[in-house]
């Protein structure tokens, strides 16, 4: 058998560790994976902006590189190079932050050596376009990873009106798509959508997300444990639980709707995370007296098995603005801890195709929180078909998603 020739893979990405999201946690786990398999990884990021983790940064602390214009770190024997970004209120700063991270990761880019493959995240669409131009001048390849489809997004959620504008990202997401080597993306709906838009149809492939199943499985590890002062829970209601992004993209005031039904049942909501939605969230909370929810802050991954576990149940639901353009990456990791999922989805989305043929969800197409309200008072009445759902959600994630199944999908791209 012949041996297969060590690569080196740059990752490009707004978001990696030690910033503690979603995205982070799988392109750590990407990264972590193609080191395993014998190839030498860098990585080229931000500094953490999204959900800076105090614990994290302890223990990847960051060094300051030219009075700090850009820092680098260590991740478990990976170098990180990371450009600094910053979530300001301002928006004239917002977008000098975003232009800076441009334009630094490019000169900071210029200066690693020897790279085989570049592999880059959308969002945000810029980052490929700064690949591509990477991969022309290092003689390198690019694999393209569409985790949500731009500028379609911004389109459908109204933030993107001009004409103009939008004709000159379409064309910069056709240049992205033609000249990069792979174009993956994460599930059928997606790939259809894309298909038309590439012209070498070969390099399209469906490669989905994943989860570690060795940290989110049904029981916890002995170090898992949770402040019982924090995360108290009355085993004799319906606890429904959301923990991630507390931003415009999810069906707040359905919830809250849906919770003012329910205030006087044994139900208790758990939303937790931080975004651009917390304070009206916590404003609805504390104006309409609903106290059957606890509103609580990001907690660190080490927590995230735990949290997944106290749930009955876990709620996600996009708005119909986005719901065809993204895919919730927590749905790994609920069903990979045994937990059923109480999602609102319209027919025909992502999450909708993904879990309707699984028996591990109860799918409302309706937002009417009448409907919640039903299912969640038949749920009171029988626990039993949640322990059920929550196995043939696991049983899915086993055969299908696990972390070293996917990483092998795109190790198969690298080393063919």
């Amino acid at each position: 058998m012949a041996e297969i020739k060590k690569k080196r893979i740059l990752i490009y990405s707004l978001i990696f560790s030690p910033d503690g999201v979603s995205t982070a946690y799988l392109y750590n786990d990407l990264a972590l994976g193609f080191k395993s398999k014998g190839h030498e990884v860098v990585v080229l990021t931000t500094t953490p902006h999204f959900n800076p983790l105090k614990e994290e940064l302890q223990k990847q602390p960051l060094k300051k590189i030219f009075f700090g214009l850009f820092y680098t770190s260590n991740f478990k024997g990976i170098k990180v190079y990371h450009i600094p970004l910053k979530k300001y209120k301002n928006i004239s700063f917002r977008i000098v932050s975003f232009f800076y991270w441009h334009i630094a990761s490019f000169l900071v880019g210029l200066g690693i050596n020897k790279i085989d493959y570049i592999l880059s995240p959308s969002p945000p669409l810029t980052n490929g376009f700064i690949a591509i131009i990477l991969s022309w001048l290092k003689k390198a390849k690019v694999i393209y990873n569409v985790q949500e489809v731009y500028p379609d997004l911004l389109i459908n959620q109204g933030y993107l009106k001009s004409k103009l504008l939008i004709k000159i990202l379409k064309s910069l997401e056709a240049f992205i798509y033609n000249h990069s080597y792979k174009v993956t993306t994460i599930d059928q709906l997606f790939y259809n959508l894309l298909f038309p838009r590439i012209k070498i149809k070969e390099n399209l492939e469906i490669i989905p997300n994943f989860v570690d199943t060795d940290f989110y499985k049904p029981k916890l590890n002995t170090n898992q444990n949770l402040n019982q002062a924090i995360f108290s829970k009355n085993e004799a209601h319906l606890n429904i639980m959301y923990a991630g992004n507390i931003g415009e993209a999810q069906e707040w005031d359905l919830l809250l709707d849906t919770a003012t039904k329910v205030k006087d049942l044994a139900v208790t909501f758990w939303i937790i995370g931080g975004g651009a939605k917390k304070e009206y969230l916590s404003n609805k909370i504390a104006g309409q007296k609903l106290n059957n929810i606890k509103l609580l802050p990001y907690q660190s991954r080490d927590n995230m098995p735990a949290l997944n576990l106290l749930a009955d149940i876990h709620f996600i639901g996009l708005t119909k603005e986005v719901e065809f353009e993204g895919f919730p990456s927590k749905v790994y990791s609920i069903l990979a801890s045994a937990k059923p999922i109480l999602a609102v989805a319209s027919i025909g989305t992502p999450l909708y195709n993904f879990l309707e043929d699984k028996d591990c969800s109860f799918i409302i197409s309706e937002r009417a929180s009448t409907k919640l309200v039903d299912l969640i008072i038949s749920l009171m009445n029988d626990k039993s078909k949640l322990d059920i759902m929550g196995q043939n959600g696991y049983n899915q994630i086993i055969s299908n998603f696990s972390k070293d199944k996917i990483i092998n999908s795109y190790l198969d791209i690298i080393e063919k």
